[in-house]
């Protein structure tokens, strides 16, 4: 546990209310039929420059994209473009379903992003759930690299967790959506996590970066000095922040 997770996220989601409160010209934009199934889009000042795309976390049952609008902030200031889409939330949607959700989502910013100001290169990232979600959208066709951070990518340990009571996970799912488990992409994926989060969290990106390096895939594994599992996120929002320059490396 993170003893001041609760004021950081106070503070995260105060920061991304005002922060997109002043970029509300792209905002709420349907990719399908679901309450959820909507992007954020915050375009950068050249319309070919690369966008960051960041997939919030929260268990894959919680949480919102609106409260991570301040992580635009660090892409915007490096003069690229960034793009927050919403999901189903557990247990309304399966993880089968948040998966197609955003492969879905990704489908509509490749034909209709350049109508709103986004037409690079396309950087997934994503944090915690995101960070497994980000893992598998990298197999995306519109996808150029991704930056997992604080993922997941092997679910068996949560069929034994109480974040199970909503996910439900067939054996199925685990076999299928464990990134770790998929065929190698052999896309430039970034794996980062905070030296000071959960024993098992470091383990599972450790053991994700070993099997793609295996296999001669490109990407580092980038351990945050000191980050807890929320505080790597600053790294990422912040002009200059290590993530953030990672992330930038990804397209060199």
């Amino acid at each position: 546990m993170v003893a001041d997770s609760a004021q950081q996220i106070a503070a995260r989601n105060a920061a991304s209310a005002k922060f997109r409160a002043g970029h509300a010209g792209h905002l709420d934009l349907s990719y399908g039929e679901a309450e959820r199934e909507k992007w954020d889009l915050y375009p950068g000042r050249d319309a070919a420059a690369p966008c960051l795309v960041f997939i919030h976390g929260g268990y894959w049952q919680r949480n919102r994209r609106e409260d991570f609008a301040i992580l635009a902030q660090g892409a915007l200031a490096m003069g690229w473009s960034a793009a927050l889409p919403g999901y189903t939330l557990a247990p309304e949607a399966t993880l089968t379903g948040i998966a197609w959700q955003i492969s879905r989502a990704l489908d509509w910013l490749a034909a209709n992003g350049a109508a709103h100001g986004i037409g690079g290169p396309v950087v997934v990232s994503g944090w915690s759930a995101g960070g497994h979600l980000a893992a598998l959208a990298a197999e995306h066709p519109a996808v150029t690299a991704a930056l997992a951070m604080s993922g997941i990518y092997e679910l068996a340990p949560i069929r034994d967790t109480f974040l199970d009571a909503k996910l439900r996970l067939s054996g199925a799912e685990v076999a299928d959506l464990s990134p770790i488990r998929r065929p190698v992409v052999q896309k430039p994926i970034a794996v980062a996590y905070g030296a000071a989060e959960l024993p098992e969290l470091r383990r599972q990106s450790r053991a994700f970066h070993r099997v793609r390096a295996e296999a001669q895939a490109p990407g580092p594994l980038i351990p945050i000095p000191g980050a807890d599992h929320f505080r790597v996120l600053e790294t990422l929002w912040t002009p200059d922040g290590a993530l953030l320059r990672a992330a930038a490396e990804l397209l060199r």
